[in-house]
């Protein structure tokens, strides 16, 4: 899908400098040269209204730490002049996990609004009030948004027009079907004892990629029995049993 202008993503931070980062090389660094892509980091800090800049406050009900306030926040959201159409994110732990479903649907939109939280975390009214959605990468805390954003930004830019060489990358690859991709081989054919799979070598196209089905159900079985539990059952086989993934290695 094209778009009028570029896929763009409006990033707010107190770190502003911590872009493009990893973004600036690569498939990433090489799209966004070429005007694929574009990337508009914003410091919060300058909605500031006192001379100190001051962005964050002590949580009220007491506490530990600091919380951004929602008027500097409010501010730096306004000022960034995002339009309706476009997706308004709060990286934060307690956020939805980010899929490559909602990869999927955030590449082909716009680009996202993008927001770095730090200290404790945002006003819950600058996040009600602004109608922030907020994704989270993992179930751990980084010490701010900005990794998760550069992480979410890549997922996308990856998949628009253009990007990769080859648009199978794009899509035969971990959770394109909500499987795990299977493992991969190249030459040398004998590395330190162990031959790459005869069936790889074979030139049977149909076997292959019954082959490389097998091992994403049953590495996605052994991994991750959440995404496993997704997959729809197979009808039963002729013998009247249901099909289970085995780990094979071999042809």
């Amino acid at each position: 899908m094209t778009h009028p202008s570029p896929w763009r993503a409006t990033v707010l931070t107190l770190f502003p400098e911590m872009f493009p980062g990893p973004l600036g090389v690569s498939l990433a660094g090489r799209a966004l040269a070429a005007g694929l892509w574009a990337l508009e980091a914003r410091d919060i800090r300058a909605s500031a209204t006192d001379r100190h800049r001051s962005v964050d406050d002590t949580p009220a009900g007491g506490g530990p730490g600091m919380v951004l306030r929602p008027d500097v926040l409010a501010a730096a959201i306004d000022a960034a002049g995002i339009g309706p159409e476009r997706p308004r994110l709060l990286m934060s732990p307690r956020g939805r996990p980010l899929t490559q479903a909602r990869v999927v649907e955030l590449a082909k939109g716009p680009g996202p609004l993008i927001i770095c939280g730090r200290f404790e975390g945002v006003d819950q009214r600058v996040i009600d009030g602004r109608g922030l959605e907020e994704v989270s990468i993992g179930d751990y805390v980084l010490s701010g948004g900005e990794i998760a954003a550069l992480a979410l930004i890549d997922a996308c830019v990856r998949l628009l027009p253009g990007v990769m060489g080859k648009e199978a990358s794009g899509t035969d690859e971990s959770f394109s079907d909500g499987l795990l991709e299977y493992p991969q081989y190249t030459r040398p054919q004998l590395f330190e004892g162990a031959p790459i799979p005869d069936i790889l070598t074979s030139g049977d196209h149909a076997k292959v990629a019954s082959w490389r089905r097998a091992q994403s159900e049953a590495l996605t079985a052994a991994r991750r029995p959440d995404l496993w539990a997704q997959i729809p059952p197979k009808p039963p086989n002729r013998a009247g049993r249901q099909k289970t993934p085995k780990n094979k290695t071999d042809g």
